[in-house]
């Protein structure tokens, strides 16, 4: 009998499910986008139901299409966008809000507050990141702060904070009937809450934060041989399949394009960019304004770390084209239209929607286009923008 290895890939536009064979081979794929919700300037959430609903759909969707059961599934994992942040309720299931996503400014004063304490390094020492709003930290700071209901169930030891890893691997063990409640390091690595030599939450700075450390899930290894727990028969797989293995987006990219030695690095372009490089079984300080993150770990492993540029808007410009200026239909007709002319005629986009990440690291930062003259058209715009991802890249790689 053949068996199957099925990978959830919750993104920051889209959720998927893939099933692969024996040889690595796609034998089922579905996947189905959820909404943005851009509720200020700089703010942006995610509606977890929605996205748990998703998750259901795409892995029926992929069984349906392989032609296969949740049955002959042999385990499961999960890669997923990091930092976006969501607490609920752990005995109804019921997020007190909507996930406040990696992109989103709105902890920019919890930021400057900490910032003006100890300086934007003040926690890099441990944790390998600054003091950010791109960071999970301050994020469940401020919802704690502004939803009363979830301030009292988090010091009551009711509320379950989690990235969205640890929010689906909760709903497909059980949810409120025993569902899992775990973080890989990769992702805790993410928090600014977690110790990167210790691999264990920092009480210090979760004091300081004034988070409790009950609404934390338990720390585990990216890929685990014993299983974190087993799929509810009455989800989506209609089975018991084993859950062991979790990694955020960007190191699984590295993982998956074999970048296992120290010195190979990854860039993808998804919503955003993402250079990685391997640096091995010891963290690598930056001076040039990288960041010191978890790659993977093994069980029973030491476990292994990278350097990371982090740009927070790439594709996501290309979405904002069509979405906001209706310049284009498709995101596919920018590469046309930028072929339309020889160059961006002298217009430059800095897509600082975000604010900026690496290596500036300015949450006040907000998107600038100059350069423009009446000789500028909607062709000279579409390669500014996808020029800007290169220059994007080019000033993480001449930091590294």
């Amino acid at each position: 009998m053949t068996h199957y290895i099925g990978a959830v890939d919750q993104g920051t536009t889209s959720t998927r499910f893939i099933i692969f064979d024996h040889s690595a081979r796609v034998v089922g794929l579905d996947q189905k986008e959820h909404g943005q919700i851009f509720c200020r300037p700089g703010w942006l959430e995610h509606d977890p139901k929605e996205i748990w609903k998703n998750t259901e759909d795409v892995i029926q969707g992929a069984l349906q299409r392989a032609g296969i059961q949740g049955t002959d599934l042999t385990a499961i994992g999960i890669t997923n966008q990091r930092e976006t942040t969501v607490l609920w309720d752990r005995h109804t299931g019921v997020p007190y809000t909507n996930a406040i996503v990696w992109q989103c400014t709105r902890t920019d004063r919890i930021c400057n507050e900490l910032i003006q304490d100890g300086g934007i390094d003040r926690f890099r020492e441990k944790t390998g990141l600054p003091v950010s709003t791109y960071f999970s930290g301050p994020k469940i700071r401020w919802i704690l702060d502004h939803n009363e209901d979830a301030r009292k169930a988090a010091l009551r030891g009711d509320a379950c904070f989690g990235t969205m890893e640890t929010w689906i691997i909760w709903q497909l063990t059980g949810g409120p009937d025993g569902g899992v409640h775990v973080t890989d390091v990769t992702n805790a690595s993410r928090t600014l809450l977690m110790n990167l030599r210790s691999l264990a939450w920092d009480q210090e700075i979760l004091d300081i934060l004034g988070i409790p450390v009950g609404i934390l899930p338990r720390i585990v290894p990216s890929v685990d041989t014993d299983f974190w727990g087993f799929t509810s028969e009455s989800g989506p797989f209609g089975a018991r399949v084993p859950v062991c293995g979790a990694l955020g987006d960007q190191q699984a990219a590295l993982v998956g394009q074999l970048c296992l030695e120290p010195g190979q690095a990854k860039n993808t372009y998804g919503t955003g960019c993402f250079v990685l490089m391997n640096t091995g079984d010891q963290p690598v300080p930056s001076n040039h304004g990288l960041i010191t993150t978890l790659a993977y770990q093994v069980r029973d492993r030491r476990p292994v770390y990278a350097l990371e540029g982090s740009i927070a808007i790439a594709g996501a410009l290309v979405q904002w084209l069509r979405d906001n200026l209706g310049l284009i239909s498709t995101a596919p007709e920018v590469e046309e239209l930028a072929r339309s002319v020889e160059d961006s005629g002298g217009t430059y986009i800095v897509p600082a929607f975000s604010g900026l990440f690496a290596p500036y690291w300015r949450s006040d930062a907000r998107g600038v286009m100059v350069g423009l003259t009446r000789y500028v058209n909607k062709g000279h715009l579409a390669r500014a923008a996808l020029e800007s991802c290169a220059y994007q890249t080019r000033g993480i790689l001449s930091r590294q």
